[in-house]
């Protein structure tokens, strides 16, 4: 007899109600928070830095993430030399002003391959990935504004009979 209301079997979808009426109310996050438990743990190296890869196109960033007063720097050159158009800088700065972190971390980031515009959607993509793991709770903030998942668009590849991917050459009547 004990072991028949141990093990509860499911015949109906009323059945399933009553159960799930007793498990708590609540997802994970609400459930994590109000135990004060982060859902992950804070990712650091030796040197008390979060390290990401980020990458966009063909381009690819790798980024170090530091408590410090907010300079961003590129291939050894600051944001400013290295992404002359503002534009650029606003899409680095943009996991930043999400999160409301502006000049709380410096970054250094080394960026291969692409543009100039593929290796500043990388370098935010690295920048997105090091803030959640140096702050977990930061992480569902900047996964709701699309930051963590890569944009895998890339250029399309030219084919043969064709002037570009999908343009053909034009067409002569005589």
């Amino acid at each position: 007899m004990a072991d028949e209301t141990k093990n509860e079997t499911v015949s109906d979808l009323a059945d399933l109600k009553d159960i799930a009426a007793d498990a708590p109310q609540g997802d994970a996050a609400d459930i994590a928070a109000k135990a004060d438990v982060p859902l992950r743990e804070q990712e650091l190296d030796a040197q008390g830095r979060a390290y990401a890869t980020g990458r966009r196109k063909d381009a690819t960033a790798r980024v170090w993430l530091v408590p410090g007063s907010g300079k961003i720097t590129v291939n050894g050159k600051d944001q400013e030399v290295y992404f002359a158009r503002p534009t650029l800088r606003l899409v680095i700065d943009q996991p930043f002003a999400i999160t409301e972190r502006q000049e709380q971390y410096d970054v250094v980031a080394t960026v291969r391959g692409g543009g100039l515009s593929g290796q500043a959607g990388a370098v935010k993509h690295g920048i997105a990935q090091a803030l959640a793991k140096y702050e977990p709770a930061l992480r569902s903030t900047v996964k709701a504004a699309g930051f963590l998942t890569r944009d895998s668009r890339v250029v399309e590849r030219k084919k043969y009979g064709r002037a570009k991917a999908r343009r053909s050459f034009q067409f002569s009547k005589r």
